[in-house]
């Protein structure tokens, strides 16, 4: 980071201009402008000011500077912070369908349930993130299902990607998140007149 004294050395010398000449066009004595410089003096706002008309700059304040640094650092927050919810969104829609389709006690009840959960959860976020594309949205929200999806056809055979309606309730979850702006649309819901 360059401070305010390296940006005023730098131009002057561009300007071909000593110390001291700066001093005498700025009214300011060779020392406030050596401090100036040297960073062991913040001069007033009026003196910051002549200096940069004199020189002909803008300064990039180390304040503007440092507000810069820390919005990367919130950025690089909210990206983690929202990675982290993602994930335990995607963790408990997944264990909340692979409990009412799964569990050895699972009855038709609760798989009807799950399967009406796989299409109302993913039909609200898809009225909340209409902007998303289906891509966008089915890899934010639905990549718990897809990892799964993936997992499970690596290491069972085919016959058993049936088993129980797990599966179905996952594929019904991912075709909402990927068509849903196309239900919307049929459906009527959100659209501007």
């Amino acid at each position: 980071m360059i401070s305010v004294g390296e940006q005023i050395r730098e131009a002057r010398k561009q300007k071909g201009l000593t110390q001291e000449q700066l001093a005498e066009k700025v009214d300011r004595n060779l020392r406030t402008i050596q401090r100036v410089e040297n960073g062991e003096n913040i001069p007033s706002k009026n003196t910051l000011d002549l200096i940069c008309e004199v020189l002909l700059i803008e300064l990039v304040e180390e304040s503007e500077v440092q507000k810069n640094e820390n919005y990367e650092l919130r950025k690089v927050g909210n990206f983690i912070a929202q990675g982290i919810f993602l994930l335990i969104l995607n963790i408990a829609l997944l264990s909340l369908v692979g409990y009412l389709t799964i569990n050895h006690e699972a009855n038709t009840p609760s798989r009807v349930a799950a399967h009406l959960l796989s299409f109302l959860i993913p039909f609200f976020i898809v009225l909340f993130t209409r902007k998303m594309t289906g891509i966008e949205r089915m890899l934010k929200f639905g990549f718990g299902y897809l990892f799964y999806l993936t997992v499970v056809i690596i290491m069972h055979p085919i016959l058993h990607l049936f088993i129980k309606g797990f599966y179905t309730t996952q594929i019904i979850s991912l075709g909402v998140l990927f068509y849903g702006n196309e239900i919307m649309n049929l459906l009527k819901i959100g659209n501007e007149t």
